[in-house]
């Protein structure tokens, strides 16, 4: 088993970021609810304890016993982590005077102590705070300050514990990559031997120990995350790995025959299924979002089914989940509340009666696509945008036609391909168009036009829990809208989507 650090999550908005840096150091980890840990074993190197959205003057606050770390494994407390421990030991916790949120710089350094190698004086960080502690228990002492928290990091006499009141894991602390190596090599002695060929090697061997002879069945989307999921699975088991690509008429265009030819270069064995029309008769009169969703989504497990109903034999079923899915599901407070719903997540009916195999569901997005680069994927597929389970539905405001869908896919393509032709597609998270519910006058030659509106959408992100409109060229943009409106019939005018996540979301349904 890989050595690796635990982190606790309290909550925090930030959790999963801290997760993501502590990987980008090639050491595993993996996320706990602060009331679900699991058993403390050798291979566990040290702990770090989580921010959090409430404070640890509440009333039912998140607490855990911190005696079972103390002293017998580094620890590192992240904002209410670091009150928390304050605040257990006999120190004073109380709302801040000045709330501190934002950029602040360290005005003094204590630079003996280990977690502030190569850190410097007037270092940026980025602070989230309500509460300040403003006695520390006796032993701790303070490492660092800045102009308005004297408490901005401390650390108890003579054992590897310490509490920051900065986030080091987000970018606008310039220099918290630096802190995370300093615990997480420094003190925590990780050995930073969790990398790519490292994973590729040990997940291989798992999977031919799991799954033996067995057969195995997996629906491919084209995506980076099935793709790879697939590619690990072959490697292992072979021929024995039966993948199905389905169209459901909602992808882009050409996009089922595109990704059909790039899988036979990969020696993958693929069935493609062309359902459209099942697909489109589940649709019909559907303008719910979620009536939509769940349409697709119980479609695609019908005709899943019966493919996979044509193999003898099959035990398990191969899934692309990855980390973010499994740490959404055993959430501090429970599963989250439904957004949405996802077909893709969470396999498919009990009838089926097949197991489940996940091999990428310890890494993030950016560490699947190192994966798939590690494996030789083509990059066509490993930077390949992300796109929603149920395609082109949830782009295609009120009900779905084969009309309106041929019209969405005519509109994103030109749009896709300008990002491409023009090198913009690779500065892009995720690209696409939407087709309002809307019509308006417009003028065409001589003649008044009365026809549709589309909205184009280009954000920025790392994991598409937040995300921002990318600034697109004036130019281009202009570009593609001339494009648009000239080669579509019936879209006479384009907009662009310049809201960001939050308050909108990605996607407009």
């Amino acid at each position: 088993m890989a050595e690796q650090i635990l982190i606790l999550d309290f909550g925090s908005q930030y959790t999963q970021l801290i997760a993501r840096r502590v990987r980008e150091l090639d050491v595993y980890c993996e996320i706990h609810p602060f009331n679900n840990i699991p058993e403390i074993t050798p291979d566990i190197k040290g702990v770090i304890l989580s921010g959090s959205p409430c404070s640890v003057r509440d009333e039912g606050a998140p607490d855990l016993d911190l005696d079972q770390f103390r002293g017998k494994l580094p620890l590192l407390g992240v904002c209410y982590g670091s009150q928390l421990l304050a605040q257990k030991y006999g120190g004073t916790v109380l709302p801040s005077e000045i709330r501190e949120y934002g950029r602040a710089n360290l005005s003094y350094i204590d630079k003996h102590v280990d977690l502030f190698h190569e850190v410097s004086y007037d270092s940026q960080v980025w602070m989230s705070h309500g509460d300040t502690i403003k006695e520390l228990p006796e032993g701790f002492d303070v490492i660092s300050s800045t102009p308005s928290v004297k408490v901005a990091a401390f650390k108890v006499k003579d054992e590897d514990t310490y509490g920051i009141q900065f986030h080091p894991e987000v970018t606008h602390s310039l220099e918290g990559k630096n802190l995370l190596r300093n615990f997480v090599v420094q003190i925590c002695g990780c050995s930073q031997d969790w990398t790519s060929d490292i994973f590729i090697d040990s997940t291989i061997e798992g999977l031919k120990e799991k799954l033996g002879e067995d057969k195995v069945v997996m629906g491919l989307s084209g995506g980076v995350d099935s793709s790879v999921a697939a590619i690990l699975i072959h490697k292992a088991i072979g021929d024995h790995l039966t993948c199905v690509f389905v169209d459901n008429g909602l992808l882009r265009k050409n996009e089922y025959e595109e990704v059909l030819e790039s899988y036979k270069d990969l020696g993958l064995n693929v069935i493609g299924v062309d359902a459209k029309q099942r697909f489109y008769d589940s649709l019909k009169g559907k303008t719910d979002p979620e009536d939509k969703r769940k349409a697709i989504g119980n479609t695609f497990i019908e005709v899943f089914d019966d493919e996979a109903h044509k193999i003898e034999g099959v035990k398990w079923l191969g899934q692309g989940t990855i980390y973010p899915d499994v740490i959404e599901s055993v959430s501090v407070n429970g599963p989250s509340a439904t957004i949405k719903s996802h077909h893709n997540v969470g396999g498919l009916p009990d009838f089926m009666k097949l197991k489940v195999v996940e091999p990428l569901n310890t890494l993030f997005k950016d560490g699947v696509r190192a994966v798939g680069r590690a494996l030789e994927i083509p990059e066509a597929i490993i930077g390949r945008h992300p796109f929603p389970g149920p395609g082109l539905a949830i782009r295609i405001l009120g009900d779905i036609t084969e009309e309106k869908v041929a019209t969405l896919q005519e509109v994103d393509h030109i749009f896709i391909k300008g990002l491409k032709d023009h090198g913009l597609y690779d500065e892009v998270w995720q690209a696409g168009a939407i087709l309002l519910p809307v019509q308006s006058v417009g003028v065409m030659g001589d003649e008044r036009t009365y026809e549709k509106v589309v909205a184009l959408r280009a954000v920025s992100s790392v994991d598409g829990m937040t995300a921002d409109w990318v600034h697109l060229p004036y130019e281009f943009l202009g570009l593609i809208s001339n494009e648009i409106i000239n080669k579509v019939k019936g879209v006479n005018r384009v907009v662009y989507d310049i809201s960001s996540k939050p308050p909108a979301t990605i996607e407009w349904e």
